[in-house]
């Protein structure tokens, strides 16, 4: 599993109640709340692909830290709820 992803399961589960996560190889995981798949990061070596209902956002990791994109992942499935 690479670093990046590591981190950012770290962040998002300190953030999120009820997140889970279901790794889908070394650079792939499926973030979960209540056993359903709510969004999926894929690290790609100089940038994370984040998607969400089927829309890819791609960013670049040199500015987006894994505690970054922890904090946006909590606010959107915050108004999920």
């Amino acid at each position: 599993m690479s670093e990046y992803i590591k981190q950012f399961k770290i962040q998002l589960a300190s953030k999120v109640r009820g997140v889970t996560f279901q790794d889908r190889g070394a650079n792939v995981t499926n973030v979960l709340v209540g056993g359903s798949v709510r969004v999926v990061v894929k690290d790609e070596g100089d940038y994370v692909v984040v998607t969400i209902d089927n829309k890819d956002f791609k960013y670049d990791k040199w500015y987006t830290k894994p505690q970054h994109l922890a904090d946006t992942i909590a606010v959107y499935l915050s108004s999920k709820k």
